[in-house]
């Protein structure tokens, strides 16, 4: 347990300090996070770890984990969900506390009646290698009641990140001076001790385990030294399967002190031309603002949208505002558009998707599923 005498807001500079190194400058596998944060804020280690055990215990910090690029390890799309307004809040309830494979789960909204408002629950999914995610979608939808949904796999990723504390008072327009990079989505196969290694990694800390020698635990828990645990795991960093040791905020829920990190989540829609898919996603994600940026496919589902990205804000005139900037700033690089939104989103929980092949037999064979008829076979589609 913390002292009730160490500050667990936001707005506490210390703590503001090591979050805006914390939520996501910390890019690959660290050997010592807690020390790479240190150096960078010139905060003592102690107080650092003791600032996000401090955090973490008062639930500003909701999760302590090594993100990984599961677009490289699993199969995955952003999926909109039609179910039946009646339904909504228990679909949302299942693919939260009964589907493993969901992470972000959120109901949106936008502004006006438009292509693809009925879609009012959004998730992404991510199936394990060698099973389908449409089958498993399928699955979800009758559970749950759906009556269509639409699978967007990310072509391309263009930025990633979260960085809530760093990106407050940012101006509209305020972007970097050269555009984004895309990132690949190629799934990448691992071996068995790749596995184990992996699945050590990714398991978020609780607060007892938040130690200076943070990754010897994990190194027993995969069944190898430490040195080993180290060699694999800065291979896979080698591979692009990594992506960073990150300390994740509630930002939707008050935190201590009753403050909150964020109030508005959007996603912002383009429908740029074919073709122009990967400039426009790079001229997205300049904007210190975005913190997820894809292409992805929305179909006539919604008015063909290809580019979409997230912010988030603490008003929604000034989120409107930073969209603004963004489109305008599209034009100026002569990239046009046939169609924008936003959706905005309500109702919001995250957890991390499970990506273990293992995991996915163990899932299906409790549910009294054959494993295997949800292998995947070819290609599959988008909508149902």
């Amino acid at each position: 347990m913390r002292s009730a005498e160490v500050p667990a807001t936001i707005s506490d500079s210390v703590n503001a300090a090591i979050l805006a190194v914390s939520e996501d400058r910390l890019a690959g596998f660290q050997t010592d996070p807690f020390a790479e944060i240190a150096e960078r804020t010139g905060i003592s280690v102690e107080t650092v770890i003791e600032r996000i055990v401090a955090m973490v215990c008062a639930g500003t910090i909701r999760r302590v984990r090594q993100t990984l690029l599961s677009t490289s390890l699993a199969g995955g799309a952003l999926c909109a969900w039609e179910v039946p307004p009646e339904r909504l809040d228990a679909a949302f309830d299942f693919m939260f506390h009964e589907d493993p494979f969901s992470g972000h789960v959120v109901i949106r909204t936008t502004d006006a009646i438009s292509a693809g408002s009925t879609y009012r629950l959004w998730t992404t999914l991510k199936v394990p290698q060698g099973f389908s995610l449409r089958k498993h979608a399928q699955w979800l939808a009758g559970q749950v009641g759906a009556e269509r949904f639409r699978l967007m796999p990310a072509r391309l990723l263009f930025t990633l990140g979260v960085g809530h504390v760093r990106r407050r008072g940012l101006e509209p327009g305020a972007r970097a001076p050269e555009p984004g990079r895309p990132l690949d989505t190629s799934i990448v196969e691992l071996s068995e001790l790749e596995w184990r290694v992996l699945v050590a990694l990714k398991r978020e800390f609780c607060a007892a385990e938040i130690v200076r020698d943070l990754w010897a635990s994990r190194a027993r828990e995969a069944g190898v030294d430490f040195e080993t645990f180290v060699e694999v795991a800065r291979s896979l960093d080698a591979r692009r399967v990594i992506g960073r040791f990150s300390t994740f905020l509630e930002h939707v829920k008050p935190t201590a002190g009753n403050e909150r990190v964020t109030r508005y989540n959007a996603l912002f829609h383009w429908a740029v031309p074919p073709g122009r898919e990967i400039e426009a996603g790079c001229e997205v994600a300049r904007h210190y603002v975005i913190t997820h940026a894809y292409w992805r496919e929305g179909g006539p589902e919604f008015h063909d949208v290809n580019v979409m990205a997230v912010a988030h804000g603490m008003e929604k005139p000034a989120v409107l505002a930073h969209k603004a900037a963004i489109d305008e700033h599209l034009r100026e690089a002569g990239v046009t558009f046939s169609y924008s939104n936003v959706f905005w989103g309500g109702r919001s929980e995250i957890k991390p998707s499970e990506i273990a092949p293992s995991a996915y037999r163990g899932f299906c064979e409790a549910r009294g599923i054959d494993p295997e008829t949800m292998r995947a076979q070819g290609e599959e589609g988008a909508s149902a």
